[in-house]
């Protein structure tokens, strides 16, 4: 699962450079620029969920080896 969360990650990511790459050719229109702005923040705010995500599964990780190496 860990493997297809990266791959949420990385796509996401891809996605968004690509968008920007659109936006900065300054070839789209007003409505399609929004378009793209809005797609942009959902893929930020994917991206940062991810992120959050992969932190608070090492901390606990971290937090439980730290406790088992207590008990050894």
């Amino acid at each position: 699962m860990a493997k297809a969360k990266k791959l949420d990650l990385e796509s996401s990511l891809q996605s968004l450079e690509e968008l920007v790459d659109r936006m900065e050719n300054g070839d789209l229109s007003l409505e399609e620029s929004l378009k793209e702005f809005e797609l942009g923040i959902k893929l930020i705010q994917s991206c940062q969920k991810s992120l959050t995500d992969a932190e608070q599964k090492d901390r606990k990780s971290t937090r439980l080896n730290s406790s088992h190496r207590r008990n050894l």
